[in-house]
This record gives structure tokens, C-alpha cells and sequence, in this order.
């Protein structure tokens, strides 16, 4: 596929480890049509290492487009094989993941947000990740590691990228990582958002693209992103945990464009269809109703009947064996009410939540060349 035929990705939902896997991403492409999808990131080694089943972790249907696959690593050999068996899946982008900060990504993996801390192999990696493949390449990453958590010190790793690399696009998550004493959920939280770093990358890098991450969880906040000048935003947790009013909103408000037009109920009955097709497919029995129904947990969010639904859930997974009896037992704590009825209107934003974010940017990046291209 080409992505020059998909609306640009001015929504995407962010790639969550165990979390943005193909059932996941099936349920949200049946809300937004437009969204940009990410996979959970793959560890080039995976790649390598499942060849012989490969559509386990691959695999995604058609409807999924436009779709990044991210991928992790820090073996340029391993990164280059990962993206070449990629190839055939035909995703739309390759991201590389330099933004995780799990003790067993950055630390003992020694990639992940680690990366960030040698942009000169970064930048080779890109490389070698675009020689592999024709679709376009990017980097996801924070704004900074421990103390090395200054505006030029970013702007130097991006100035390093993408002079060493193709790489035209980064994802950045507006908040530095800790890589000691704190686990990962607390590095989601604990760290300050610097949304000023990352508008100030839109003033120092214009040949560059960068989507915001980090702290947005409604449409309100992305488009108020945007009316900022924000190229692109990403959203996280908020489109798994709340899918409906998050994804609901996001071809109308967004992209302008028409909704779905499907109720909750035909959301499910679509998913039905496609669960029990793929229950088993991987082999020794997986994926199981677990799997798959797991995105649906939260498909119910904060309606009536939600919490019945869960209890419902949690018994049906001992017995049933189908996602079709799976849902005979469980659909029924959800009123006709909310199953029926069109989506309403987006839940509101924090408006102040970029209200003086142009007036707190740092001074401008002026790239030291020399060093860029010399020192490492």
C-alpha cells in the first residue's frame, strides 16, 4: 500500500504493548475508517526468530490500512532482516521504537529509550531500516533520558537522525523517561509533560514532521493541539480504555469526514464475525475467547450495565468456547439503550491545555555540524 493514499495521520492511536494487537486494531478500524493504527511493538529478533509463523505476529487485514508496524531493537544485521520479512505484509510506515522505558526494553534490551542516548547509531539504524524497505521510515521517542533532559539535547538527537538517516518523521512523547526506580506506568505519569519542547521542534526542524504524544485523551485535546500548530497527534491509552467515545469522534471531528454510522450493537456483531474466524488460527488452541474478546472489556465504558457486563465476562471465559456463545452470555447486562443508540457528543477537553504553550519555548536550537557529523 501506498500511504499517499490515506488521509495524513492527524489522529493515530499510539502502539501499546499487549494492547494494540490485531484484535484490538480490527475493533477500532470498525470506528474510524481514517485513524492511523500502530502495531504493539515487535523486537526485531521476534521477527527473525518466528519465520515459519510469521502471520502470528504479522498478519492484519486489509481494512486495517493505514497501519505502522514498530518494531524495537539495536542490532543493525537484526533490523534489517526484521523490516526485510515485513516487506510482504505491506504495511504503510515502519516506525522504530526508541521511546520505551520497561527495564527489559531499555535496560537488559538496551534499546528502546536507551537509544536515545546514541543518536549516531539511530541514525545508522534508520538507515539500514529504509535501504529494507519502500514505504516510509520514523522514530518514536521521548524528550529526553534521565538528565540528559534539556531542549538542545533533543533537538541534537532529532538534528542527528535525521541528517544521518531519511528519517523525515518523529513521534515524540512529551515527557522525559527515568530509567531507575520507577516502573514504566509511573514513567506515563511522573515525569512533567513539556509540550513546549515539542512546539518548539516545529519552529527549529520545519523540513521535519512531528506528532505530539503524551497526556491527550479526547478529541477536543487533539483538535486543540492542532489549532496550535501541532502536525499530528497521538492518543494512547484513551482510545483502548474508552474506544467508542474516543475513535467514535475521530473521522467527523477530525478528518471531517463521515462517520461510520454503526451502532454499538453492529460494532459487535462485526466483531463477532471476525472473532470466531480467527479463534485457533495460531495454533495450540490460540488465540482463545480471552484473547480476543479482551479489547471488548472496554467497548462499554462507563455506560449502564458496564460493570454487570464485566462480572458476566469473567464466568463466560471459564465455559465458552466461540465469541458468539461468549457474547449470548454477556451482551444481555448492556440495555437496548445503549447498544441502539448513535454515538453522542465528544466528551470535553482540557481547554487550557496548550493555552500558553508558545509562551514558554525554549530559545531557538542552533545545530553544532561539526559535532553532528564528527563527534561520535
Amino acid at each position: 500500500m501506498v500511504a499517499s493514499q490515506y488521509l495524513p495521520p492527524w489522529f493515530s492511536v499510539a502502539p501499546m504493548m499487549d494492547w494494540t494487537d490485531n484484535h484490538y486494531r480490527t475493533l477500532a478500524r470498525l470506528i474510524s475508517k481514517h485513524a492511523w493504527l500502530y502495531t504493539e511493538m515487535l523486537a526485531a529478533e521476534t521477527i527473525i526468530y518466528q519465520q515459519g509463523n510469521l502471520d502470528r505476529f504479522l498478519a492484519f487485514s486489509p481494512e486495517q490500512h493505514p497501519i505502522v508496524l514498530q518494531i524495537g531493537g539495536s542490532n543493525l544485521d537484526n533490523l534489517a532482516k526484521a523490516t526485510e520479512l515485513a516487506n510482504a505484509y505491506n504495511y504503510d510506515e515502519i516506525n522504530l521504537n526508541c521511546g520505551c522505558p520497561s527495564p527489559k526494553v531499555a535496560g537488559h534490551g538496551c534499546f528502546g529509550v536507551s537509544l536515545m542516548l546514541d543518536p549516531k547509531f539511530v541514525g545508522e539504524a534508520m538507515s539500514v531500516i529504509a535501504a529494507n524497505t519502500n514505504v516510509p521510515v520514523s522514530v518514536k521517542c521521548r524528550i529526553g533520558v534521565d538528565d540528559h533532559d534539556s531542549y538542545n539535547q533533543l533537538c541534537d538527537f532529532i538534528y542527528k537522525v535525521s541528517s544521518l538517516s531519511p528519517t523525515r518523521h518523529f513521534i515524540i512523547h512529551s515527557r522525559k523517561a527515568l530509567l531507575n526506580g520507577i516502573s514504566p506506568a509511573e514513567n506515563r505519569t511522573i515525569p512533567p509533560l513539556k509540550y513546549e519542547y515539542y512546539y518548539a521542534l516545529l519552529r527549529d526542524f520545519p523540513d521535519l514532521t512531528f506528532t505530539l504524544n503524551g497526556g491527550i485523551n479526547t478529541v477536543d485535546e487533539v483538535n486543540a493541539a492542532i489549532r496550535k500548530g501541532a502536525h499530528h497527534v497521538m492518543v494512547g491509552r484513551a482510545a483502548y480504555q474508552n474506544p467508542w467515545y474516543t475513535l467514535g469522534h475521530v473521522d467527523t471531528a477530525i478528518y471531517g469526514a463521515p462517520s461510520s454510522g454503526l451502532t454499538r450493537r453492529q460494532v459487535v456483531e462485526k466483531y463477532q464475525i471476525y472473532g470466531d474466524a480467527i479463534l485457533g488460527t495460531y495454533g495450540n488452541n490460540r488465540p482463545h475467547v480471552r484473547d480476543v474478546m479482551k479489547p471488548l472489556l472496554h467497548f462499554f465504558h462507563s455506560e449502564p450495565g458496564n460493570g454487570l457486563f464485566k462480572r458476566k465476562a469473567d464466568a463466560a471465559f471459564q465455559t465458552c468456547k466461540t465469541v458468539k456463545s461468549f457474547l449470548e452470555e454477556t451482551i444481555v447486562a448492556i440495555p437496548d439503550s445503549v447498544l441502539d443508540s448513535p454515538i453522542e457528543e465528544a466528551p470535553r477537553g482540557r481547554e487550557d491545555l496548550f493555552a500558553d504553550v508558545h509562551d514558554l519555548l525554549p530559545p531557538p536550537y542552533k545545530a553544532r555540524e561539526q559535532e553532528v557529523l564528527y563527534a561520535y
